[in-house]
């Protein structure tokens, strides 16, 4: 950490994409920054959720936890890209440097201890305890929204099974691993970039471009998904192809969901679709439906239909996985469960 006696402002996570952003100020700045631009009291060592404001306009509601003795206070944003753009900058007109800082390690979030969270009731300790953990907008209002929804619970034996089975909210808080897999060529590292919704996998028109697994977590409609793409599964003399293939298996293995990739261009499609064999529920796609053969053209039951390269079909599948988690088309009126039972 920087020495807090100048103003200092550091991004200590990435903006965006599936991860909350947190913004570490520092130095004897902060208290008036905060009195300035926070609608509630922050308290050393507690996590404090309110409105942060520019003067004119509210950026977010972030949770803020100050420490140093009120010399350094973490704002914990979940607003994207621009309100990090905005917070930044917002404190470098407070007179803060903006400094650069290393990416935090890992991609694990962690929930915040029961006595450093500022709440009137066990259940909104409980939500706030767990609000780290959730890494889009849509994981964000979900659990902020079971404070009312569980004021209104029908607690009735039907209602708590049903809650006992709801995981719902569980996975929007924990992502689930959703492993890409299918033959050497089929589009499954285009299909993960749609799905990241830019460019994260090497892509090439050759077979066996991708070597390792690669895995990140994306935003797939709200849901935060641990994506693993995965390299080509065949018999191959390239030992490191080879060995990249078998250390693929276990990140398979481990995976919540396998989403089995059928090129719907080759003749033999049958010979590919031994695939769904092995993993069973599989979300079966034919991608290259553009350039499909007969067989291709073949009725698969449940298949989703796709064109990495130029997108069709990625909606209907990002659909098909959140249904699949229970996480399309939330009802925030409806109380959930988000801690292990």
């Amino acid at each position: 950490m920087p020495d807090p006696t100048p103003n200092r402002a550091l991004l200590l996570t990435p903006p965006g994409g599936a991860a909350i952003a947190v913004v570490r100020i520092c130095g004897p700045g902060v208290g008036p920054f905060l009195s300035r631009h926070f609608s509630k009291v922050a308290r050393p060592h507690r996590a404090v959720h309110g409105d942060l404001s520019d003067g004119v306009h509210v950026l977010d509601d972030p949770v803020i936890v100050l420490s140093g003795g009120g010399t350094v206070a973490d704002i914990n944003l979940h607003g994207g890209p621009w309100v990090v753009r905005s917070v930044l900058e917002l404190a470098r007109r407070s007179g803060f440097e903006v400094v650069t800082a290393g990416t935090a390690a890992g991609n694990e979030a962690h929930s915040l201890p029961a006595e450093s969270v500022d709440a009137d009731s066990d259940l909104e300790r409980e939500i706030l305890t767990h609000l780290p953990l959730a890494r889009t907008e849509l994981g964000v209002r979900a659990l902020l929204a079971q404070k009312d929804a569980w004021a209104r619970l029908d607690r009735s034996p039907m209602t708590l099974e049903r809650m006992r089975n709801d995981r719902s909210l569980w996975r929007l808080l924990h992502p689930p691993r959703v492993a890409i897999v299918g033959r050497p060529n089929v589009g499954k590292s285009t299909l993960a970039n749609q799905l990241f919704a830019q460019e994260r996998s090497i892509t090439a028109d050759l077979p066996g471009t991708t070597r390792d697994w690669v895995g990140e977590v994306a935003d797939i409609n709200g849901l935060p998904v641990m994506l693993v793409d995965t390299p080509g599964l065949r018999k191959t003399d390239d030992p490191i192809e080879a060995d990249a293939i078998a250390r693929a298996g276990d990140q398979i293995a481990g995976a919540d969901l396998v989403i089995v990739v059928l090129d719907a261009s080759e003749a033999e499609l049958k010979d590919q679709a031994v695939l769904l064999e092995q993993y069973p529920g599989a979300i079966c796609i034919l991608n290259k439906c553009d350039r499909a053969s007969p067989a291709g053209n073949s009725e698969w039951p449940g298949a989703i239909r796709t064109v990495a390269l130029s997108g069709e079909g990625i909606g209907d599948l990002r659909i098909a996985i959140t249904t699949r988690f229970g996480c399309n088309d939330l009802d925030f009126t409806r109380a959930r469960c988000w801690t292990d039972l």
